[in-house]
């Protein structure tokens, strides 16, 4: 598939990379951080360039977990980015999955597979195209910041049409050794333990952590185990020049308790009626980086990154639907179980390069960087397991489909900001992609009448290569107030999942087409003193070839996966927060006070195809999270307020379905509150309460993994912890 859009010409010179260099002596300096975003209450936004990535005129926000007072022993996604306006989240970590999904503007939140996810910089889903799951998230403890790219993020990142998310982990203090640990309880059996190590010796520097977690669980049959970790060495052997090498793992046990019907739910959202469902999902990833300062304006980096993780599942699937008990039968045994893995490993090498150059009287910034990704996936599914309740993948049967597929990507990206005058700046960029696909391997063949059990794909290729084009404007008031204007093209492969049906009762179009999208953003934001910190946008987004799930019934109902239409999104995004005491009111005895109100408005709605005029699925029409923070000498504390408008699970708009596959997802308000307190400097002690008001909610409807059905958000839960930093 191509696209033309039009090119523009980089007012750039070559002969920067021959520029002026800086001296081979120099004189060793103490080491100064610059922050480049202005915050308040922790949350602000990037600088116009940071390391060899350009955000003039993009929509973005940062948040600096420290400055949270927040439930980071669960990673609880309401409370720690629920301030990003607009944010839907699938809290569906409770019900099987290993990490909620997140997603804007009226996107697929499910596994936040429309959103690129990063740590440090690299991706960490199993495939960034194939498979674009999240299945590990770093523990918030171990999160120095996040940052969120909106909309526009197919030029420096990739064509992802959600935009991109990345968790900034903590770095190395600068004295030779330093140690912290926290350890939490709460409701449910929640234990956290959450210890890391730093420091840094002349040239080296050196973070990692381990987290222990374990939940019995909300729910019945819900309970968690797991293990993640992190290693990081960097060298400096030069001034100029620096090395590194991380390692991310995880390990983890996880009991799904299925799904539930409307009934089911009603009467008591903790039941389950599967005891025998089972996820693990080992993640390791390894990335090695360098980055070398070229003169005082260029600058090069380079991050090769291997991923070698895999998700295996033994589960009572969905055949009868979530209200079919799992139960002995008259041989006095239970069904067979299904057992599934799947193995993912990928390469992805990205090059990136920016430099200042002068045109006219003003300074230009150019960056720009090239990516190459190999990716494979094989996927086992349909073996009958044992009829044991334990975690056993034993298989007593051959497998129902063995696939192999296999990706690889070549991508290329430029962008310069243009600043015309003081104030006024533009962004123009292009992004080449190359995305070469491979499936080879054979599946169930769900024909009753046919004579071979299994239908046969020989090797099939699909290519496609794309040109996106994007432009940002942004024009600066004062040094902290400006106004952004952004367009951007983006692009939607079809991914594995969505060519491979998972169970029995999914069917899938033959005929799935790439999806694309156009992305307008139109916003004012800054910040007044330490008074006010505002960021109010318009967003557009025409969705072509959407991809969603329908329902029809012949003997039983059956999930179709189809291109639904296309459809239109667009609404308002605000974020507005006031520092009453120490802010507008200065110099007072009585601490320091501020509230915040992070509100979207989304109009989402097919505007092309069979659907046109039914709202998007997942897609709320209304978001917004009321906060105030309150902090008195070593005491602060955090009251939320969060309401999610009502939506619908399926292109349909269906509002009720016995097997609840299908159905209204009904709104829901919650209130959260956390606090610390700090003594003697090192140490603290952390609590709180989610979901105050008990309030039963949900906020995911599944066809299959890991339902079917209803997948139930945990109720009130009281946790508490105490750290030390030595």
């Amino acid at each position: 598939m191509k696209k033309t859009v039009s090119t523009f010409v980089l007012a750039f010179s070559i002969a920067q990379l021959s520029a002026q260099t800086l001296p081979d002596s120099t004189k060793d300096l103490e080491e100064v951080t610059i922050t480049f975003y202005k915050a308040m209450n922790g949350i602000g936004r990037m600088k116009d360039d940071d390391g060899q990535v350009i955000y003039a005129g993009k929509k973005t926000e940062v948040l600096l977990i420290d400055a949270l007072d927040a439930n980071k022993a669960i990673n609880n996604t309401r409370q720690i980015i629920g301030r990003i306006p607009g944010l839907n989240i699938v809290e569906s970590e409770s019900g099987g999955f290993t990490a909620n999904g997140i997603a804007f503007r009226g996107l697929n939140p499910y596994q936040s597979t429309e959103t690129n996810t990063r740590q440090n910089g690299y991706n960490i889903s199993a495939d960034i195209f194939g498979y674009n799951e999240a299945y590990y998230l770093p523990p918030m403890e171990a999160v120095k910041a996040i940052v969120f790219v909106r909309g526009a993020s197919a030029l420096a990142f990739g064509p992802q049409i959600g935009g991109m998310i990345d968790y900034q982990l903590k770095e190395a203090p600068a004295k030779p050794f330093e140690l912290s640990t926290s350890q939490s309880v709460g409701s449910y059996g929640l234990f956290n333990s959450f210890t890391s190590v730093g420091g840094s010796a002349k040239k080296i520097k050196y973070y990692g952590f381990l987290n222990y977690r374990f939940l019995d669980g909300w729910r019945e049959n819900s309970q968690q185990k797991q293990w993640s970790g992190f290693a990081s060495v960097k060298y400096n052997p030069t001034q100029r020049l620096q090395f590194g090498i991380e390692y991310t793992g995880l390990r983890n046990t996880i009991q799904m308790p299925g799904g539930l019907t409307d009934s089911l739910f009603n009467a008591d959202p903790q039941q389950s009626l599967r005891s025998r469902n089972w996820l693990q999902s080992p993640w390791n990833v390894l990335s090695a980086n360098a980055s070398y300062t070229l003169n005082q304006n260029s600058s090069l980096s380079f991050k090769s990154t291997y991923l070698h993780s895999q998700r295996d599942i033994v589960w009572r699937n969905e055949d009868g639907g979530p209200a079919a008990p799992d139960t002995i039968t008259a041989s006095y045994s239970y069904v067979p179980r299904e057992v599934e893995h799947e193995y993912f490993r990928n390469l992805t090498n990205e090059l990136r390069y920016l430099t200042k150059y002068e045109l006219g009287s003003q300074k230009q910034t150019f960056s720009m960087g090239a990516r190459y990704v190999y990716s494979a996936l094989f996927r086992q599914h349909g073996a009958e397991g044992t009829t044991g309740s334990d975690l056993d993948y034993t298989t007593t049967s051959a497998w129902g489909g063995e696939m192999k597929f296999h990706t690889i990507n070549f991508a290329g990206f430029a962008e310069n900001i243009f600043r015309l005058g003081q104030k006024f700046s533009i962004t123009p960029g292009l992004r080449y992609e190359y995305i070469e696909s491979i499936a080879d391997g054979y599946d169930e063949n769900e024909d009753a009448d046919a004579v071979d059990p299994y239908v046969y794909s020989h090797q099939k290729k699909n290519r496609r290569t794309f040109l996106l084009g994007g432009i940002g404007m942004q024009y600066k008031f004062t040094e902290s107030v400006n106004a952004y204007a952004n367009y951007s093209q983006s692009y939607k492969p079809i991914t594995y999942s969505e060519l491979t049906p998972f169970g029995t009762i999914a069917k899938i179009d033959p005929n799935l087409k790439d999806g694309s999208a156009d992305n307008i953003d139109l916003g004012f934001r800054g910040s007044v003193k330490n008074i006010l910190n505002f960021d109010i946008s318009a967003f557009y987004l025409h969705y072509k070839n959407r991809v969603g799930t329908i329902y029809y019934t012949d003997t039983i109902t059956h999930a179709f996966r189809t291109n639904t239409g296309n459809s239109e999104h667009k609404g308002l995004e605000t974020y507005l927060e006031m520092n009453l005491l120490d802010g507008l009111i200065s110099g007072n005895r009585f601490g320091k006070l501020s509230i915040y109100n992070s509100y979207a408005i989304i109009s989402a709605r097919y505007v092309q195809g069979e659907y046109t005029g039914n709202q998007v699925e997942y897609a709320p029409k209304q978001i917004e999270r009321v906060g105030i923070n309150y902090k008195y000498k070593a005491l602060s504390f955090n009251v939320q307020y969060s309401s999610t408008s009502s939506c619908f699970s399926d292109a349909g708009n269906a509002k009720f379905a016995d097997d609840a596959l299908s159905g209204l997802i009904p709104s829901y308000k919650l209130i959260d509150v956390s606090g610390c307190y700090k003594f003697r400097q090192k140490f603290q002690v952390k609590f709180g309460v989610n979901n105050v008001m008990n309030k039963k909610y949900f906020t995911f409807r599944t066809t299959e993994y890991p339902g079917p059905g209803i997948i139930p958000s945990i109720g009130r839960m009281i946790y508490l912890g105490i750290s030390a930093t030595i």
